[in-house]
């Protein structure tokens, strides 16, 4: 297996299944009658970030960590979504960014040193392997399932399957 075909497709699977979670959300609160920003800034605890925010992050992770493992221009989105229809655009522009990545440019990438940043005034250096393994796809799981999670726990009909992509 590539490193092209462990990476891309690991991120377009959830970047997909999030954007149905958002449409089942969407729709949660147009049958219940709840006012979508109380949904979107849900938490599943107070000092946790909201599911706004969840998206917003998942989406960092996909974009910029395929950026930082082929050596690409790192891309800056700034989070200014507020109704599940900008969340929903802002996946599938990762998406389409995720997509426009060719296996080429991951040759090696495993190898390569990656530097990233780890907290506000130091960065951190990996090999490519090891920052995917053990930060990128983490964290973007992390805030996935976040995301999964204050769902379910405000109400919105989501399962496994719908985590997965597989419904």
């Amino acid at each position: 297996m590539s490193f092209h075909e462990a990476v891309v497709p690991a991120y377009l699977q959830m970047l997909n299944s999030l954007t149905s979670l958002l449409a089942k959300a969407e729709a949660h609160c147009a049958a219940k009658k709840i006012d979508p920003a109380v949904l979107l800034g849900a938490r599943l605890f107070p000092d946790m970030l909201p599911l706004s925010k969840q998206i917003q992050l998942a989406s960092d992770f996909a974009s910029k960590g395929c950026a930082r493992l082929t050596h690409s221009e790192v891309p800056s989105t700034p989070d200014t979504e507020k109704t599940f229809e900008e969340l929903k655009q802002r996946l599938a522009k990762t998406i389409d960014y995720v997509k426009s990545y060719k296996p080429e440019q991951f040759e090696g990438a495993d190898t390569k040193d990656v530097t990233f940043p780890a907290g506000p005034d130091r960065s951190m250096t990996l090999k490519g392997q090891q920052f995917f393994s053990a930060v990128s796809l983490p964290n973007f799981y992390f805030h996935a399932t976040t995301a999964h999670g204050i769902l379910r726990h405000n109400g919105v009909e989501v399962g496994k399957r719908d985590f997965l992509g597989a419904n």
